[in-house]
């Protein structure tokens, strides 16, 4: 069984009632939608199909309310658990892809596919382990000063076409292996909002494959909120220095270490 998670946070139901029928038309089985908004205005999508499930609950951030999604796919004994952004859709056949791959790769837990902007540029959502300049001096200082540096980062050299055993998978679109999560854990709810998909790829990619699938591709609008509000910018801060106060600032053997084998492994694939 797959089921599969979207949070919304006052959206309207144009706004939410794309994904919900893209996964409406896919094998999902249940599909949880956990709502932070302060009122319940969107409990009616409870009423669409059996297959959706509405739970209103209080505003505990993004990975929280993915995790009790995921607490209740783990009891309904689901096999696969799909994260979602309310600002994804795809067309048929991404589920039945994704997994087909997890299927025929145990040794997967966590799969992404390709994500696009609407007008089909690639958007690069395949990152190495991340260090305190690449997710803070970056917002910071003029694009062209870190371009290589940058480049190198979301693994741009690759060209994005090819599969990819990748440690930073973004929290957009995720597609889980619930063997895996008993495993490692959801994710960490100290992070509101903002880099608890990296620790959250991060602790996947410790015990399996976190794996990028050009196969499937999905569609993202991707609104930038931090860089638009300033209390959404001071989260975002807030949770970068969670993230680094908990894996480490300057000293980080595990992110070299993963880093390294990634960029090398990619490199002997023939480009790079």
């Amino acid at each position: 069984m797959i089921t599969a998670s979207v949070v919304a946070y006052h959206h309207s139901y144009s706004e939410i009632g794309k994904v919900l029928d893209c996964l409406l038309k896919s094998p999902v089985a249940k599909i949880y939608v956990v709502d932070n908004s302060s009122n319940d205005a969107l409990r009616l999508l409870g009423k669409i199909s059996e297959r959706i499930r509405y739970i209103h609950s209080a505003n505990i951030g993004y990975g929280g309310a993915h995790n009790i999604a995921m607490r209740e796919a783990v009891e309904a004994g689901a096999a696969y658990h799909v994260i979602v952004n309310p600002d994804i859709w795809f067309g048929e056949g991404v589920i039945e892809i994704l997994a087909g791959y997890m299927d025929r790769h145990p040794d997967a837990g966590l799969v992404t596919p390709k994500i696009v902007y609407p007008d089909g540029e690639t958007q690069y959502l395949c990152k190495l382990l991340p260090t305190p300049f690449d997710l803070i001096l970056r917002r910071f200082l003029p694009a062209d000063f870190f371009k290589a540096s940058r480049e190198r980062f979301e693994l741009r050299f690759t060209g994005y076409d090819r599969e990819m055993n990748v440690p930073f998978l973004s929290g957009c679109f995720m597609f889980l292996r619930i063997g895996t999560l008993k495993e490692t854990g959801l994710f960490d709810e100290r992070y509101f909002m903002y880099a608890e998909d990296i620790d959250f790829s991060r602790r996947i990619h410790r015990v399996t494959r976190t794996v990028y699938c050009p196969d499937a591709v999905v569609v993202h609008v991707h609104e930038a909120a931090s860089r638009k509000n300033r209390k959404m910018l001071l989260i975002h801060i807030g949770s970068i220095v969670k993230y680094f106060n908990k894996w480490g600032w300057v000293i980080d053997r595990e992110r070299r270490r993963a880093n390294r084998a990634c960029i090398e492994a990619l490199k002997g694939q023939g480009r790079g």
